[in-house]
């Protein structure tokens, strides 16, 4: 039986060895063959446009017991041995938030415990204020949260933050070659660029969970023009 790979993107329920749902994500061909061949979860993440295996960062791995497709061979269900958590959050399940009929969420208490023991993920600061930004965005209380209130506007709230805190980095560089004494922090000009900087930063995050661009893709970027003269990589763009 073959998997129907022409839909693009397989969903994968995964479930612990007691048959609880720890998850919902995506594997393409690739991730599926790696997941067989290493005998532990690979998947793709859409927003960062690359197969992951799952535990890569925090080391909460999942070793494959069993997998099944559906009668339609376009949904695969993956048994797993789960070590950690398999939350981000740090809980055993991805799904802890209860819903009522009208659609009112709460935290369920027994879902939301943590793991005695378990490895903190730890994704990177980028990471977590990104999925900060997409819990904000979603479900924020903009009079509590600033970043729920740029939500609120979007995009030209945050579009407009960015253009003003690049100016800011900019004026603290320019201030910094001047030698002045700092606008924050007394004979400390260099931090005026690391706050601004930070400013430019954070709102970019905004805008990219906006449209569901993980920032990891612009780090692939870099990497990507790594090695390449940028004369020759802005000739190459307007070639195209």
């Amino acid at each position: 039986m073959q998997i129907d790979w022409q839909k693009g993107l397989i969903p994968v329920v995964t479930q612990d060895e007691n048959g609880e749902v720890l998850m919902l994500a995506y594997m393409n061909e690739e991730a599926f063959k790696l997941s067989c061949e290493s005998g532990y979860a690979h998947y793709f993440s859409r927003s960062k446009n690359r197969i992951w295996k799952k535990g890569e960062s925090s080391g909460n791995t999942q070793k494959i017991k069993q997998i099944k497709l559906d009668c339609d061979n376009d949904a695969i269900l993956l048994k797993v041995e789960q070590i950690g958590a398999a939350c981000h959050t740090g809980s055993h399940s991805c799904f802890f938030k209860e819903l009522d009929i009208l659609g009112n969420s709460r935290i369920s208490s027994e879902e939301n415990s943590r793991i005695p023991n378990a490895n903190t993920p730890n994704y990177g600061i980028l990471d977590e204020l990104y999925h900060t930004c997409l819990e904000r965005k979603l479900s924020g209380d903009e009079s509590t949260s600033y970043t729920a209130k740029l939500y609120k506007k979007a995009p030209n709230s945050y579009l407009k933050k960015i253009a003003e805190e690049a100016c800011e980095f900019a004026l603290a560089i320019k201030d910094f070659k001047a030698d002045t004494k700092g606008e924050h922090k007394e004979a400390q000009p260099a931090y005026d660029i690391v706050y601004e900087g930070a400013d430019v930063l954070f709102h970019m995050l905004v805008a990219l969970a906006d449209v569901g661009i993980h920032p990891e893709q612009l780090l692939n970027e870099l990497r990507r023009r790594e090695g390449l003269s940028g004369l020759i990589e802005k000739a190459n763009r307007k070639g195209e």
